[in-house]
């Protein structure tokens, strides 16, 4: 009986030494590797002087929640493991390609490191215009893997509109999809569009390392940066069809037009406003890449939500006095401003309900209300005469709900009245109200 006894404790023993082991190999893949792989990857970008900077959401996350005691313990020693130790497949780290272009040396390096590289390239649209496809290609991402974990180095580029750019993660078809778990990384779905981030050095688990100055506000950012190229081989199309005004009306108007969006998105981005390109300056950008000439306006779409009191003063004090200004806050507000010239800049509120969105319409000498109703949407990033601006990420919906489905032939003869597909009658101001919510200037 004791004999058995004894090698039932023997027997528990040793299971219990083998799964104390197996928790030990667990815990070192999936806790201490991520680590050490980090360690390895910042080291080696180190000996090449290549500066880089972590954009992981998850670990900013952590971090943010600490940040104040990070930033002012820059050199304090971690007592514990906190923010590289979770057990994660991937660390994200983020490149400026003019800090970078000797990648030879660094992958000969990296492979007697025992890392494992994957490359992954695609056209530079920084390159495409009307007048040329360049169909270059440049790096995009690169992947180290080592052991079990991997790291996503994303390549940002500047670009005119002072922006930073990152393109999408698309595989060859030579491609190991299994090298890493693709779907799971942060970054690659979509470009993306960033604000040029500063940095600052810190020591996180005993690691240095640059992160975004304000962690919350990039990951604010990075929650809404899905970016869209103009269309520039739709719109060389669209030219072959309807040869572009070339005219000097034409190009002046351009150059007025551009000016005064700059002007307009300087002025709503102090405030902190969101807009995007609405009406015929959205259907421009996605139908021909451009300001449509004989619009004779510049159209932006603000959601009511967004509206501020501040509005109309900042854009008198930026000389653009107020034109006209419909509706009220609750309901159908429009403000037109006057910029150089015959030029005006129009601002249209957006209402949402619970299946549409909308804005409305006033016509003065009647008070008759208008309402054009649009599917509902989200926003994205695009570069517009050299600028970083909003447009409808469902920008053909939205352009089709106002123009209809012939959006790509040119009308010139339009009444905002009648003309757009979306437009409904919407009844008439009272009397009363007229002279809060007609004002002509």
């Amino acid at each position: 009986m004791q004999k058995i006894n004894k090698n039932a404790v023997l027997a528990l023993l040793s299971l219990t030494s083998l799964v104390f082991l197996l928790f030990q190999l667990y815990y070192y893949k999936f806790y201490l590797s991520q680590k050490h792989v980090v360690r390895k990857f910042l080291g080696l970008l180190s000996s090449h002087n290549i500066p880089v900077y972590l954009i992981d959401p998850l670990i900013l996350g952590l971090v943010d929640k600490d940040f104040e005691q990070i930033r002012s313990s820059p050199d304090s020693p971690s007592p514990e493991c906190r923010y590289f130790c979770a057990p994660r497949d991937f660390t994200t780290f983020a490149l400026l390609d003019k800090t970078w272009k000797h990648e030879v040396g660094l992958f000969r390096t990296a492979e007697k490191m025992g890392f494992q590289w994957l490359k992954i390239i695609n056209k530079d649209p920084r390159l495409d215009g009307m007048d040329d496809l360049s169909g270059i290609e440049i790096p995009l991402h690169y992947i180290f893997k080592l052991a079990s974990h991997a790291i996503h180095l994303v390549v940002f580029y500047e670009r005119s509109g002072n922006y930073l750019w990152h393109g999408p993660l698309r595989l060859k078809q030579h491609m190991d999809r299994k090298f890493v778990p693709f779907r799971k990384l942060h970054f690659g779905r979509y470009p993306g569009a960033y604000e040029k981030p500063e940095l600052l050095l810190v020591s996180i688990d005993d690691l240095k390392v640059q992160i975004p100055k304000n962690p919350s506000s990039f990951l604010e950012e990075m929650s809404h940066s899905r970016f869209l190229e103009c269309r520039y081989r739709e719109a060389r199309a669209f030219f072959q069809l309807y040869p572009d005004d070339a005219s000097l009306d034409a190009v002046e108007f351009r150059k007025k037009a551009k000016s005064l969006l700059h002007l307009a998105a300087l002025t709503l981005n102090n405030l902190g406003v969101k807009f995007w390109l609405s009406s015929g300056t959205c259907l421009g950008w996605y139908r021909q890449c451009n300001v449509i000439p004989h619009s004779k306006d510049v159209d932006l779409g603000v959601f009511i939500r967004d509206y501020k009191a501040d509005i109309i003063p900042a854009f008198q004090k930026a000389g653009l006095p107020l034109k006209h200004k419909f509706g009220k806050v609750e309901d159908s507000l429009e403000l037109s401003f006057q910029g150089e010239d015959d030029v005006k800049l129009d601002i249209f509120f957006f209402y949402e309900e619970d299946d549409h969105i909308w804005n409305g319409g006033t016509q003065a000498k009647s008070g008759k209300k208008f309402k054009y109703l649009f599917p509902k949407f989200t926003l994205c990033w695009t570069e517009f005469v050299e600028l970083k601006v909003h447009v409808p990420c469902e920008t053909l919906q939205y352009v089709e709900a106002n123009y209809g489905p012939d959006w790509k032939v040119p009308v010139k003869t339009w009444d905002w009245k009648s003309s757009p597909s979306n437009v409904q009658y919407n009844g008439v101001w009272p009397v009363d109200e007229w002279d809060d919510v007609i004002q002509i200037y």
